[in-house]
């Protein structure tokens, strides 16, 4: 068999399908649908988290992604409101029904967001802290597992299997784009890992186009081509003012940019026989 024995088809043969049961209807994130995730960078106030989590489910989002405890190149950036913030998010899903995504750095957060956070997000920058990854293995939570900075498919993969080694077979990969020499994007945004996860691994697979380009204007055709590959759902960068945004503002989408992204995923999605939800 294959490195990453849990994680390929060989094991199963069968899409693996994650539910998420927040809300009436039940999220279902894998093959034969499309799953959009959106919301800010970074969870900044409660007035403008709320504004933009009521937009985005008037516009038909059911899943909101808001990070806490952002892991920034430099110290002086802002960096989450951490856990003061989780009451805030804990208000929004209260009010809107929407369930919440946000990124865990540390082991010990864990108990903190474990019983309020319905997907547990691990980032590029921690696709390889191998203490972490057992330890939400160990948790019966969706963990949204995003590439590495520079990782291959193989590096990926076997970091999923830290998790489904553990007992937690909730994994859902996200291609975020990798580091390359190229400068005129923030990351080089590898599509066809895409359809290759889909021969490996039965693993549900999304594509974030928001840091893999690092620029607004390229995500909704990388968002696009995503889907058009195979992707089972995009996730999202929104920003009521992006100019002021305290993290990311130049890959955030606005409300209004949002809306004609989702109707051409959509459109896409359709084309390719899969359900937007």
């Amino acid at each position: 068999m294959k490195p990453f024995k849990l994680a390929s088809r060989e094991y199963r043969k069968q899409d693996t399908i994650i539910e998420i049961n927040t809300g009436d209807k039940p999220i279902l994130i894998g093959e034969g649908y499309c799953t959009v995730i959106a919301g800010p960078c970074a969870v900044e106030s409660r007035e403008s988290y709320i504004d933009i989590a009521c937009f985005l489910k008037s516009a038909g989002v059911r899943i909101l992604r808001g990070g806490l405890f952002k892991p920034r190149t430099s110290p002086y950036s802002f960096r989450g409101l951490g856990v003061q913030g989780v009451d805030i998010m804990l208000e929004v899903r209260q009010l809107t029904g929407l369930s919440l995504v946000t990124e865990v750095m540390d082991a010990r957060d864990l108990d903190v967001l474990y019983d309020h956070i319905d997907i547990l997000q691990i980032g590029s920058r921690n696709m390889q802290n191998f203490s972490l990854l057992e330890e939400v293995g160990k948790l019966d939570k969706p963990v949204l597992l995003k590439r590495g900075l520079s990782a291959t498919i193989e590096e990926w993969l076997l970091a999923a299997e830290y998790i489904l080694s553990g007992g937690n077979q909730k994994v859902i990969l996200c291609e975020r784009g990798i580091r390359t020499f190229e400068p005129y994007t923030r990351n080089t945004i590898d599509i066809g890992a895409i359809p290759l996860i889909k021969q490996l691994s039965h693993l549900p697979i999304i594509a974030d186009p928001s840091h893999a380009t690092g620029k607004w204007q390229m995500v909704t055709p990388v968002a696009k081509a995503a889907v058009a590959a195979g992707a089972d759902g995009v996730m999202i960068e929104v920003h009521q003012e992006p100019d002021r945004a305290l993290s990311d503002g130049k890959q955030s989408l606005t409300p209004e940019n949002f809306l004609d992204m989702y109707e051409q995923v959509a459109k896409v999605a359709a084309l390719n026989g899969k359900v937007l939800n």
